[in-house]
């Protein structure tokens, strides 16, 4: 009997002048999809860093995280299961280096824009735009509900 191991990701919601910062990746469809910079956490890792870390490797944005959106639970149609902790952050300085090989292009994008690529079936997941509406209905925590050694 194998045991069960949910995957632990990291994604950040960031917001700078009506517009989010997405990115855009070849997953190996027929089309590319957008999500928001997001990853898994490492071994070892607060999840504040790993959330930090994503961000700037695949966009060449530093931002600081303001508050905590919580923990959304996905379970993928091939029986895999997400834990995602989300973030609310601010783009602080754009760092000039290249994103992340993965990375095809960062957007900044509206959310009538996100939403659009939500009828054409091109976000990452469903958590895409649900944490972002969440952001802008106020529904985030402060840092300090995260308990980490």
């Amino acid at each position: 009997m194998s045991r069960w191991h949910p995957y632990v990701t990291v994604a950040c919601v960031v917001e700078r002048a009506g517009a989010f910062l997405m990115v855009e990746e070849d997953r190996g469809g027929p089309q590319t999809l957008f999500n928001q910079p997001a990853g898994h956490l490492e071994h070892g890792e607060r999840i504040r860093d790993a959330a930090l870390r994503e961000v700037e490797e695949e966009t060449a944005w530093r931002v600081g995280i303001s508050d905590y959106l919580g923990m959304y639970i996905l379970e993928t149609p091939d029986g895999l299961t997400f834990h995602s902790h989300a973030f609310l952050g601010m783009a602080l300085a754009y760092m000039g280096h290249e994103p992340d090989p993965a990375i095809l292009a960062v957007h900044w994008l509206t959310l009538e824009q996100i939403e659009a690529l939500e009828r054409e079936g091109r976000l990452r997941s469903p958590l895409v735009l649900r944490r972002i509406r969440d952001a802008l209905a106020g529904r985030f925590y402060p840092m300090d509900v995260i308990h980490e050694r």
